[in-house]
């Protein structure tokens, strides 16, 4: 895996709608040259955000009144919450290469940052005709611990990955998360006992070659 500096951004609770403008900023200071490389760390308030092909069976129950937003990124249902890092990468793809290849290296990177925060994690092929297993899961107990949807629009990749550290997990059981009725999501403090969000972020940003 080649090297990639990004430029990081950090914030800590910053509500998705906002998030989402002040990214489609930075994808376009990104298209003009303004700004390079990116790697923005902050976290959410509850919401769950749906992708293009999300079925209306896999949503939550309205009852648990938490938001559900339509995203553009790829991927299905995915939920944001406190104790969750996500990371919106805004990187120029190189010439030939796609937004799967760099999600691949997304994936490698993250499994880079957890074996040193004591998770080891892996990623997974997808099966012909199986939803898609885009994500990190750990390698030890066979849970899903990093959720990751991404676009890209004129080489220039948007959104990110959402990695679970010390959160409530009980909102993913409300949903059928990531399109696979039987995943069981889980977190670094599950996995590894406890877990500090500055502890991972700065792992990650290493991981990404992020400062």
């Amino acid at each position: 895996m080649r090297s990639r500096p990004l430029t990081l951004i950090q914030d800590d609770l910053v509500d998705y709608d906002k998030a989402m403008e002040r990214m489609g900023e930075l994808v376009d200071q990104r298209h003009s040259g303004a700004r390079p490389d990116t790697l923005w760390l902050l976290s959410h308030p509850p919401v769950y955000t749906i992708g293009r092909k999300t079925p209306r069976e896999h949503l939550p129950d309205p009852a648990h009144d938490i938001p559900v937003v339509q995203t553009t990124r790829g991927g299905q249902l995915t939920y944001h919450g406190p104790g969750q890092l996500v990371g919106y990468l805004v990187v120029r793809l190189d010439a030939g290469e796609g937004v799967v290849d760099y999600i691949r290296e997304v994936e490698f990177r993250l499994i880079e940052a957890l074996g040193r925060l004591g998770v080891p994690a892996e990623r997974r092929d997808t099966p012909p005709g199986s939803e898609l297993l885009t994500g990190v899961w750990t390698r030890d107990t066979g849970r899903k611990i990093v959720s990751i949807g991404m676009r890209q629009s004129r080489g220039i990749t948007s959104h990110g990955f959402a990695l679970n550290v010390n959160g409530d997990l009980e909102p993913w059981r409300w949903a059928v998360a990531c399109g696979l009725p039987d995943v069981d999501m889980t977190s670094v403090a599950r996995e590894s006992g406890a877990a500090t969000m500055e502890h991972v972020r700065s792992i990650v940003a290493t991981a990404f070659e992020a400062s």
